[in-house]
């Protein structure tokens, strides 16, 4: 039985090909990101971003796996995967990261830092794996 503040299937959204978004979106679930989107993007879960997939702005999220074009700031509190159709311009702040023979990417990483929502307080999976540590 799920506690009164969690879910059991937290939600996957989609955002499919050829559609555009412009502005700030927040889940607790899961996303994957097909189209374009212009705007920040804190994720509770996993962000996938498909090869046709577009992000213009700041991420934040749990764990990334990234196939298409992200031109901005990415926060990724465990796992980035940069495949191999990926192009991402703009620095990363990770904990790991793993990038495959391909992928391209300009700007600088940090791994190991804080990762920060997008007003600045720490995550949850952060500050847990700051206690283990």
């Amino acid at each position: 039985m799920a506690k009164n503040n969690q879910t059991e299937n937290p939600s996957v959204n989609i955002i499919g090909t050829g559609t555009i978004i412009e502005g700030d979106i927040t889940t607790n679930g899961d996303m994957r990101i097909d189209g374009s989107l212009t705007g920040t993007i804190n994720v509770k879960g996993k962000l996938v971003v498909g090869v046709s997939g577009m992000v213009e702005g700041e991420i934040i999220c749990q764990n990334a796996d990234i196939s298409g074009t992200i031109k901005g700031k990415i926060g990724v509190a465990e796992l980035l995967s940069l495949k191999s159709s990926s192009k991402l311009t703009g620095d990363i702040i990770t904990n790991k990261i793993a990038i495959e023979p391909g992928a391209t990417f300009s700007g600088s990483c940090s791994m190991g830092g804080i990762i920060k929502d997008i007003k600045g307080e720490r995550t949850e999976k952060t500050e847990l794996a700051e206690k283990t540590a």
